[in-house]
């Protein structure tokens, strides 16, 4: 059934967007030289042309040397202090000249030239703010994940991604990008559930699937002691009255119930503990999205995804 949630007043035409639309790819990196070389190769073949733009997040490993040396073309950002994914994404969106911003992670890259491509038809209605690119990822599952039903349709979900996604660069601005203080994990929820308040949609795409290689050095206590505290935040930060307390309580379940391996309780624990603070300490801070847009991301959670 077509999703009959929202009402929006705005003039729906392919051209007025589509025309001469320019592509940014941005890949934000530290200490990972090897993996991203590949990542700069598949962005580097895209037959759209798009300008690539790389933060260098203070690697140490001459990451900033090797891309001078090996793409010059490229544009580069070093930044001698880390800041992290977060911080260093919305650098790379402000600092990216294209109307659309493709982003990948520095393990992954376009499996064909064509992606890019293919993925900048896809926003071909102004309420498409987000097109949640397929994606593989072959040392977990060799299945195709964030792929529309049907490609000749247009599917809205509830989230994308980071690794595999491309945005609209006016519309993130606009909303005011990722929130800095997350720092790692859960930016993506959150800027899309204030992005449908704004008044526009994440699209499943069709197009070739993104590879996301998922590198060893990975850091998986960080991305779990975040992942944990910022599911804490986005409750406080974007849910409304009255559903407000019942997710919080539910979110502190769901997280403290995600493993019963003792180090990874007691480190979501303190991470639990450190969302509250957070929260009490800020809560003037506090703004939620209107109760619509709330119900209409729970029923786009629950479904998965929609035919708008």
């Amino acid at each position: 059934m077509p999703f009959s949630g929202l009402c929006l007043c705005h003039s729906f035409k392919f051209s007025d967007f589509l025309s001469g639309v320019k592509a940014s790819v941005l890949i934000t990196t530290r200490n990972r030289k090897s993996e991203l070389r590949g990542a700069l190769r598949s962005a580097c073949a895209q037959t759209a042309q798009p300008e690539v733009v790389v933060i260098d997040d203070g690697s140490t490993d001459g990451t900033s040397d090797m891309i001078r040396r090996e793409f010059p073309r490229i544009l580069l950002k070093r930044f001698e202090e880390s800041r992290g994914l977060i911080v260093r994404r919305n650098d790379g969106a402000r600092m990216a000249t294209g109307d659309v911003v493709f982003s990948i992670d520095d393990d992954a890259a376009f499996s064909t030239p064509q992606v890019v491509a293919q993925t900048l038809r896809e926003f071909d209605d102004l309420r498409i703010g987000v097109v949640a690119m397929p994606y593989i990822e072959p040392k977990y599952a060799n299945r195709v994940l964030q792929k529309a039903p049907d490609p000749q349709a247009v599917w809205i979900t509830d989230r994308f991604i980071g690794t595999a996604h491309a945005l609209r660069r006016d519309i993130f601005l606009k909303v005011g990008g990722y929130r800095e203080h997350l720092v790692h994990q859960g930016e993506e929820s959150d800027y899309c559930i204030r992005m449908l308040d704004a008044g526009y949609f994440v699209r499943l795409g069709s197009a070739d699937p993104i590879v996301h290689f998922a590198s060893p050095k990975r850091d998986y206590r960080r991305m779990d002691y975040y992942g944990a505290r910022n599911a804490i935040l986005f409750v406080w930060q974007n849910v409304p009255w009255p559903a407000f307390l019942l997710h919080l309580l539910a979110s502190t379940y769901n997280v403290l119930t995600w493993t019963f391996r003792p180090r990874r309780l007691i480190r979501r624990l303190g991470a639990v503990l450190a969302g509250y603070g957070w929260c009490l300490a800020h809560w003037r801070a506090r703004c939620p999205v209107t109760r619509p847009s709330y119900a209409r991301v729970l029923a786009l959670r629950d479904a998965g995804s929609v035919r708008l």
